[in-house]
């Protein structure tokens, strides 16, 4: 697993990546509810579906789909931020992960 062999995110810091995708996820997960209640969001049909739903029309799929999503865009921000830590201060401007107040990537 790349995440162990670079301690990306979760071997970095278990806690703060789990409450990022879980939060993530869980935010997601009300969007995609209140686009079903409102009738913008419908489940389609798959052959390669499971069948199995988390609530009407909200098919398994879409919570491990929404993981990845968090997971994948909290490793790009953390790409980012090392980034940002190995060119300096002077090079950011000011702004960006790197200026975390100190919470940044160790």
């Amino acid at each position: 697993m790349l995440d162990r062999r670079y301690r990306l995110a979760f071997w970095s810091d278990w806690r703060r990546a789990a409450a990022c995708v879980g939060v993530g996820v869980a935010g997601f997960l009300a969007w995609d509810g209140a686009g079903l209640a409102l009738g913008i969001f419908a489940r389609g049909d798959s052959p390669h579906m499971t069948g199995l739903l988390l609530a009407p029309e909200l098919p398994v799929e879409e919570a491990f789909f929404l993981a990845l999503l968090c997971y994948s865009t909290l490793l790009a921000w953390l790409a980012l931020a090392r980034r940002a830590a190995r060119r300096g201060p002077a090079h950011s401007g000011g702004r960006g992960p790197a200026h975390s107040g100190g919470r940044g990537p160790t």
